[in-house]
């Protein structure tokens, strides 16, 4: 516990680097600001509506019908996808506890965020502390639909004159929060009380994930950037890393490593389950882990492809993307474990295609098609360690690998990025100006690129940690962390939910 508190204070110190080292090399400094497909900002936070009504854009019912079914997707990649597959990997006597502690925080993070997460995730803060977190104008989602004019606020997308409705972007970016929570329950699977992880939930959501979200992904839209004089007006009203020019198309920071580092400072903070390394703790029903990581794949088109908030050539960059990256994994890490033990196991080729389907998030809509086939590729056989020699390194047990797979894999995904964008190496680029929206690499070069990704990282890794640390710390004091021995030892279905998965 003290070496992570060690490392999370060591982190502090080079999110204070990083953080003044923005002015000297980020595009955004530089007038400009990188080109990502990842959730654009609402409309709500431009400035004043056009004068006439006729001239507002009208939304594309192509795009429309496009986003509902991405995120339909979405929601289908937590419950039932999410929860089947960490479901699978424990022990019979804990399956419902996992399916409980996915549903009902997927449940409850959408209300969270439809009261006042987005809110502060997607629209414009003060001038203190907007780089880190929004305003309330969306509270409650407020003016979002007008009943009595029967109209409907719109959100920006990424061509400049296109928008969504602003309450279906809300309904897509829910799932994301709500799937970002939810996969940190891999980590303390089997041993934390029910209470318990839904009060981390409620506080590590509200401060983790919310300001996350917003210093990824929250900028004023394309339409914004009408002259070289709105550049730097515009970009910095944006959050923190974006005005970096970090390349994040869907989530491998916000989602993956910030969940990640959530889960492995639970595994520490929770403690090992009892019995661990003493006894087998082998997966209960890898049929259930199988059809759950096909869920999670199919769904995840949805998740990345959606990101593009158009039904456009983006998204079907980032579709294609995502379906090679993840096979590519699942190859990779099948070719590891046969090179390792000999054999190639199921459990192996789920967590494969897991762990390519992470990579890949944070790349799909921003690099070439070989690129995410090497980015799938690298992500197997990296989470591949990351979930034997990475796990025994820090001695922790985190039950279902989320540090080791969504960790490893989201910084893997993020930093080739930097790379693989670069349209010599077949990516499509970024937009290094907003007024003209055209493509092209990092003006800096590649190495440029990855050093700002490798910051997006940093800031993810200790935000998250230093608020997980507390949360858990909150949690513990309050309503204590853990179950009783006895109960952990019958099982949490019975002791916990008063239900068993299975009758004999």
């Amino acid at each position: 516990m003290k070496k992570l508190i060690a490392i999370l204070a060591l982190g502090v110190a080079v999110l204070g680097f990083t953080d003044a080292t923005l002015a000297a090399d980020s595009p955004a400094a530089a007038g400009s600001a990188a080109a990502q497909a990842a959730p654009a900002a609402t409309a709500a936070t431009a400035p004043a509506a056009a004068a006439s009504a006729a001239a507002a854009p009208t939304p594309n019912k192509g795009d429309v019908a496009w986003m509902i079914v991405a995120t339909a997707f979405v929601i289908m990649m937590s419950i039932p996808g999410l929860a089947l597959f960490y479901g699978g990997l424990v022990r019979s006597k804990n399956m419902l506890s996992v399916l409980m502690q996915v549903f009902v925080t997927f449940s409850m993070i959408v209300v969270l965020w439809c009261v006042y997460g987005y809110s502060l995730a997607f629209t414009e803060g003060n001038a203190f502390l907007g780089k880190f977190v929004g305003g309330f104008d969306r509270l409650f989602m407020q003016g979002l639909f007008d009943p009595v004019k029967g109209e409907f606020a719109m959100a920006a997308t990424f061509s400049k004159g296109v928008v969504i409705p602003e309450l279906l972007f809300l309904a897509f970016q829910a799932t994301f929060a709500a799937i970002t929570c939810c996969l940190i329950v891999g980590a303390f699977a089997e041993r934390m009380k029910f209470s318990a992880v839904l009060l981390f939930m409620g506080l590590w959501f509200t401060f983790s994930y919310v300001p996350m979200a917003h210093m990824v992904w929250f900028w004023t839209g394309p339409d914004a950037f009408k002259t070289a004089a709105d550049v730097a007006t515009e970009t910095a009203k944006a959050g923190l890393i974006w005005q970096w020019g970090a390349l994040d198309f869907a989530g491998g920071t916000v989602v993956h490593i910030n969940a990640a580092m959530a889960g492995l400072v639970g595994a520490f903070m929770v403690g090992k389950r009892v019995g661990y390394g003493k006894e087998p703790f082998t997966p209960h029903s890898l049929t259930l882990t199988m059809v759950g990581a096909a869920l999670l794949w199919m769904g995840w088109f949805g998740f990345n492809a959606g990101s593009a908030l158009e039904a456009n050539n983006t998204a079907v960059l980032a579709f294609v993307n995502t379906f090679s990256a993840t096979a590519a994994a699942v190859l990779a890490w099948c070719i590891g474990e046969t090179l390792a033990k000999g054999k190639a196991s199921m459990l192996g080729a789920a967590s494969g295609a897991v762990a390519g389907l992470v990579a890949i998030t944070p790349a799909c809509g921003n690099v070439g098609l070989m690129g995410a086939i090497v980015i799938g590729f690298v992500a197997g056989f990296a989470c591949l360690w990351g979930v034997t020699g990475l796990k025994k390194m820090l001695r922790v047990d985190d039950s279902l690998d989320v540090f080791g797979v969504h960790g490893v894999g989201g910084i893997v995904g993020a930093l080739l990025t930097g790379v693989f964008h670069a349209q010599s190496l077949g990516g499509p680029g970024m937009v290094p100006d907003w007024t003209t929206a055209a493509m092209a690499t990092n003006p800096d070069g590649i190495g440029a690129q990855v050093w700002i990704q490798l910051k997006a990282v940093l800031v993810t890794i200790v935000w998250s940690g230093v608020v997980s640390l507390a949360a858990y710390k909150v949690v513990d004091l309050t309503l204590g962390l853990r179950v009783a021995e006895d109960a952990e030892r019958e099982g949490l279905d019975i002791t916990s939910h008063g239900e068993t998965a299975y009758h004999n």
